[in-house]
């Protein structure tokens, strides 16, 4: 099992690969779930060392994309991948499923580095619209490389049974990444289900003194180097 950690600047990428992350997932604003990296964060943190995927996600909210967003994806996925970024995570739908349109887009603008889909898959799968094994057909035919998912619950733990399908049907087709409310402690039976790869942010809040009138809250979240030490110990323990 791979340790992934999502990270939202340099130091937080320092301190997850000093601590033993396989890889990276880099973001700005995890608060909100993610949003895409500079291209000078991108290249700050490729230049460590460590394997980096970076999330491209335009903006909070929804994830029903505008041409002029999905055009922005697709010059961002092209960005950071010449920047050095290993891999892409991305998401896209419809009223009612993939936005197969877009996710082809951004898999052309990868130019052959991994893609993957993120949690939008749990929109799909924790309302019931698709089921697992159609899914992996889905993500397999646009030509991914794998879904982070939490099995369609609030917190992967409570969704491994739909893990479990999702990496029944993949059969090592796809890397099945499980993410959202993924502790250490968690690790063990998401392994079972057939998780290839752990996901979490590991964070705690910290302050860099006061942000002032219009400037937001005063923390911000980076990454805890004993929280991923204890989820690399966790990972390690299963092998």
């Amino acid at each position: 099992m791979r340790l992934e950690i999502a990270t939202q600047d340099v130091e937080g990428v320092r301190v997850a690969q000093a601590r033993g992350a396989d890889r990276v997932e880099l973001c700005q604003a995890l608060p909100v779930g993610g949003l895409t990296p500079s291209q000078g964060l991108v290249e700050q943190a490729v230049a460590l060392g460590v394997p980096v995927r970076a999330l491209i996600r335009p903006r909070a909210g929804g994830y029903r994309y505008t041409a002029t967003e999905t055009a922005t994806m697709v010059r961002d996925v092209a960005t950071a991948v010449a920047a050095g970024a290993e891999g892409v995570v991305v998401g896209a739908l419809t009223d009612d499923g993939l936005d197969r349109a877009v996710l082809r887009a951004l898999v052309h603008a990868a130019a052959g580095a991994p893609v993957i889909v993120h949690r939008c898959v749990d929109v799909l799968l924790g309302q019931g619209w698709v089921a697992p094994a159609a899914l992996v057909a889905q993500l397999l035919e646009l030509g991914v490389a794998g879904m982070l998912t939490s099995g369609g619950a609030e917190r992967a733990p409570d969704g491994r049974d739909t893990i479990a399908a999702l990496a029944a049907a993949a059969a090592g087709r796809l890397e099945i990444v499980a993410g959202g409310g993924v502790r250490p402690e968690h690790f063990a039976a998401l392994a079972r289900a057939g998780a290839d790869t752990v996901h979490l942010s590991a964070g705690r809040a910290v302050s860099a003194g006061p942000s002032g009138p219009g400037g937001g809250e005063d923390e911000f979240v980076t990454t805890d180097p004993a929280v991923v030490a204890a989820a690399r110990a966790a990972v390690d323990a299963l092998t």
